[in-house]
């Protein structure tokens, strides 16, 4: 595939940061982690990542805005461009050992996601799309899973946990959805989520209380793999409200119903 200019410069910094999280995995007992909140942790491998990152993609682009998961935003002078990473997306799994984390790199123009790379350096799979020009695992083209059936389908999640609220409305969807589908799963990793489901891997994806960083690059890489991204309501608000729902057009919809219907009777 051919890869444009600014395509490169994103896989060039999120396989550097890969190789640096590789390193950190083999040693992650060793790694010295701070408490960020209640169950949400953040260590030097995160930091050291991000770093790599912003100095990647501020070398080739200096006037492009940047928002990190760990540093925040920063302003540049362009405008109409802004890079959005998590530079260490899964990072419960990365310090348990689990092999399924992920360096998530989007590149936002005016509003909109035109570049997208989801790297997982444990299992060596490089994610890449850039609008208009397809979704790629490795090289290989991407296409959404052609289900039309929820009863037929594997549907990915994520699980409100400790420090996070709202588990009451959750285990409502979770009740609903338990019912219609073939599986559920959950991961830890957004990012992977999204580009499970735009492989075909995963039909569908649904998830509230996420940050734009955890699925910028995978908003893109559904819709260019012919899937459909929206916020839980249907619409393109998913920063602002922090929810997301993605799957092929069929299993989108039927999802959308399912989450959004009121707790079944008791005993039903």
């Amino acid at each position: 595939m051919a890869r444009s200019a600014l395509l490169n410069v994103m896989v060039q910094a999120a396989m550097k940061a890969g190789r640096s999280l590789s390193r950190d995995f083999g040693e992650v007992q060793n790694l010295q982690v701070s408490l960020k909140g209640p169950g949400d942790y953040v260590s030097q491998a995160d930091r050291k990542a991000e770093e790599i990152i912003h100095s990647e993609l501020l070398r080739a682009r200096p006037t492009y805005d940047f928002l990190g998961e760990e540093g925040g935003e920063t302003k540049g002078t362009d405008g109409a461009h802004r890079w959005i990473v998590d530079p260490l997306d899964g990072t419960t799994n990365f310090l348990h050992g689990i092999p399924f984390f992920a360096v998530s790199i989007a590149l936002e123009r005016n509003g909109e996601i035109v570049g997208a790379v989801i790297f997982n350096p444990a299992m060596d799979e490089l994610f890449t799309a850039e609008r208009g020009g397809g979704a790629f695992l490795n090289d290989r083209r991407l296409r959404v899973a052609a289900r039309k059936k929820l009863s037929d389908s594997v549907v990915a999640t994520g699980i409100p946990h400790l420090g996070r609220g709202h588990h009451g409305k959750f285990l409502v969807e979770l009740r609903n959805v338990m019912g219609e589908v073939a599986g559920v799963r959950r991961t830890g990793s957004a990012a992977l989520d999204l580009a499970y489901t735009a492989a075909g891997r995963f039909d569908a994806y649904w998830e509230k209380n996420i940050a734009a960083w955890d699925i910028a690059a995978g908003m893109l890489l559904v819709r260019e793999a012919g899937g459909y991204v929206t916020d839980l309501e249907g619409g393109n608000r998913m920063f602002e409200s922090g929810t997301v729902l993605a799957g092929n057009e069929y299993i989108h919809k039927a999802l959308k119903d399912v989450v959004h219907r009121p707790a079944p009777a008791i005993g039903g």
